[in-house]
């Protein structure tokens, strides 16, 4: 039995979106950061958000109400968590912001 690109996209977008949810368990519960943990939820949101559009693209069913939506939204939050991560990546070196 092989698994096929399909099956094989899937599981890991099953696997990302686990990451992701503990990236976003961990920050909620066990970060005390706030830098750290803005960080933290912006990781998981990418992976999650990520990882619901392959399963969008993968599916061979037509596209609902909600997948419809999630795929207009998904990238919006993707970028704007990218952003933010950017924006804390490195503090500047002169100390100014």
């Amino acid at each position: 039995m092989t698994i096929g690109v399909e099956q094989f996209a899937i599981g890991i977008s099953w696997a990302a979106s686990g990451v992701g949810l503990a990236m976003w368990l961990w920050s909620w519960f066990a970060e005390k950061n706030p830098l750290r943990r803005q960080r933290l939820l912006d990781c998981g949101l990418v992976l999650i958000s990520s990882a619901i559009l392959l399963r969008i693209v993968t599916q061979t069913k037509p596209l609902g109400v909600l997948d419809w939506t999630m795929a207009i939204l998904s990238p919006l939050f993707i970028a704007a968590a990218l952003w933010r991560l950017c924006r804390t990546a490195c503090p500047p070196a002169d100390g100014a912001r």
